[in-house]
């Protein structure tokens, strides 16, 4: 038998192993996927109301105090529209406690809103606290005539007040409604809890605001005073 010589050997296999290692073909590697994205991707606008705005801008009589949701006289007037299918859209601007200097400061806010009808009702709070006749009537006065110069129709709310208020104070205070009707030209209730004040059942504990049945009444007194306003 022929004899190998180790050296040899050792020299095929370091030349098998290096060929081996050579012809080896690294495995491929899986080809990185991009993270899921975590942001979602952003919600639909939901659709604007086409329908013009009607805004019932006032104190806490046109805010409802006092009642449920759903239930002050501008959710029965939008609900009396509804049903004449007028297609309007009633928007309480209402907030408790105004007089008529926060609402002159809160003009800029129903003026964003672009309404084509504006049914002021201002004045209650200023009357309760004996404010003067003139700081009321420059008030609304300011209020309406900024409100006619943006293009909105305009009606008046009136309010009245209680007998010991005395009955000069009483007469100058119901002619400031009577006044800025004439002046501007704009249609007036006289007495918004008219038919509602002192009936039983029409008038909360307090005396001063609507129950819901009340609001319903003053929603219906009201709807003559707006028709004319609406486009059909």
């Amino acid at each position: 038998m022929r004899k190998v010589h180790p050296q040899r050997i050792f020299l095929t296999l370091l030349l098998a192993l290096t060929g081996c290692r050579a012809n080896t073909t690294p495995a491929p590697q899986p080809t990185p996927q991009p993270a899921a994205s975590t942001i979602a991707s952003p919600a639909e606008p939901a659709p604007t109301d086409p329908r013009p705005i009607l805004v019932c801008f006032g104190d806490s009589l046109t805010a409802g105090a006092g009642t449920d949701p759903g239930q002050s006289y501008p959710d029965y007037l939008q609900a009396a529209l509804d049903r004449r299918h007028l297609h309007y859209r009633v928007d309480n601007q209402g907030i408790s406690g105004n007089t008529t200097k926060d609402g002159l400061q809160r003009l800029p806010e129903v003026l964003a809103l672009h309404p084509a009808v504006v049914l002021v009702e201002f004045g209650g709070n200023d009357g309760l606290r004996g404010l003067p006749i003139a700081d009321t009537r420059a008030n609304l006065a300011q209020i309406v005539a900024t409100l006619q110069h943006s293009g909105a129709k305009v009606a008046l709310a009136g309010i009245t007040l209680p007998p010991d208020y005395g009955p000069d104070y009483i007469r100058q205070f119901n002619q400031t409604y009577t006044i800025l009707a004439k002046k501007y030209r704009v249609p007036m209730l006289p007495f918004l809890l008219k038919d509602v004040y002192g009936v039983p059942g029409m008038m909360q504990p307090d005396r001063t605001h609507a129950t819901a049945a009340g609001n319903q009444i003053v929603a219906r007194n009201l709807l003559p005073l707006i028709l004319p306003l609406l486009k059909k």
